[in-house]
Formats: C-alpha cells, structure tokens, sequence
C-alpha cells in the first residue's frame, strides 16, 4: 500500500561533539516530526550527522550525511500503532533527501505487522514523505 505526507518540524536540537579541521564535524540531533496525511501522528528521532562542510553563517551551504532511528506514534490509514524506522540520509545545498525502512518486528497495536519502506524530501518550499507498505 502507498502512502504519502508532509510532515513539520517541532523541535531541532543538535549539538557538535567533534570539529576536524574547522571545516568537518560530528554532531548529534534530537529531532521531533509532526505527520500528516496518510499518517497522523509525531515521531522522534536521534540523528548521527557528518558534515563533510559546514558554514556557520548559512547553514544552507553545508554537506552532511546522517543516520537515524525514528519512532512514529499515531495512526496509519485508521490503524493505531507505532513502528520505528531507520533513517539514511544525504543534505546537500538545502535539501535533505533520506532513504526509510520500517525495522522489522518493531510495531505495535494494530500496525504490529507493518513493514515497508519509503523516502522523504524536505526543502525551503516544504517537506513531503513517501512510504510503501503492508501490515
């Protein structure tokens, strides 16, 4: 089954925890997404990211990839649930394209078979999801 969104960012905590030569850095991102269309619900996430190049004064100018687990909680098509995802992602010139798996055996309540993959997309015009998948 295919279903599509957009989502909004409630919260963006990222902290650096190691500069390589002024210009790379490692950093941690404490994430919280509100999801709307054929999921309804919010999700956090905590995101490991590695800047390959960063500006401090346009962050818009940077290159970063990143790996995450996000738990989303709420409701998929009218089903209640929860699941995680493993989140793979690139940032590059403003926009953040990621590649989405949904971890096996991780949902509960009525999406305790859910399984599937997806993909997001979020730039300066908006932020839209994708996932395809069964339960």
């Amino acid at each position: 089954m295919k279903l599509s969104g957009t989502y909004t960012v409630g919260k963006w905590d990222e902290t650096p925890y190691d500069v390589i030569e002024d210009r790379m850095k490692v950093t941690r991102a404490s994430v919280e997404y509100a999801f709307s269309g054929d999921i309804e619900g919010t999700a956090k996430v905590e995101y490991q990211m590695f800047y390959k190049s960063f500006d401090d004064k346009d962050p818009h100018k940077a290159h970063a990839e990143y790996v995450g687990i996000m738990r989303i909680i709420g409701k998929l098509k009218g089903k209640s649930g929860s699941f995680a995802v493993k989140d793979n992602g690139v940032y590059s010139s403003g926009v953040a394209k990621s590649g989405l798996s949904i971890v096996p055996g991780s949902g509960t309540g009525e999406l305790s078979e859910i399984v599937g993959t997806g993909a997001y997309k979020a730039d300066q015009s908006g932020w839209i999801w994708e996932f395809d998948v069964s339960f």
